[in-house]
């Protein structure tokens, strides 16, 4: 009798007593991931694992980091730009007192980032 692996044509190894199944993961696209799809691939690692291994298996990890990313930071850069109108940090801010536009703007970095965090990555 045949198990439901072998009958999808799946194969297995002898090692040593037992007979393991042969898996192989499908290949990925080599993609570049931005800082949002590493935090949040670091996180599902951590605390999210079977969601993690179940994207790596299926092969669509990557596809999902990339997805992440794209929407995080296009989050993050509006979250900025709508700070600093609201904030009203200009060029002149910045010529005219420089260590206190990049205060501000550090200050707005950071908000923005601890929300991208909230929204897109700690899910």
């Amino acid at each position: 009798m045949k198990s439901i692996y072998e009958e999808t044509d799946g194969t297995y190894t002898r090692q040593g007593d037992y007979e393991l199944p042969n898996l192989k993961i499908p290949p990925e696209k080599e993609i570049e991931i931005g800082v949002w799809g590493q935090r949040y691939r670091r996180y599902l690692k951590q605390r999210h694992r079977i969601r993690y291994y179940n994207l790596l298996t299926a092969g669509k990890l990557n596809e999902q980091l990339t997805e992440v990313d794209r929407q995080a930071e296009q989050m993050f850069r509006s979250l900025v730009s709508a700070f600093s109108k609201q904030e009203n940090i200009t060029e002149r801010l910045k010529a005219n007192r420089p260590m206190e536009w990049v205060q501000k703007t550090n200050s707005i970095r950071n908000r923005a980032a601890e929300i991208v965090n909230n929204e897109w990555i700690y899910i």
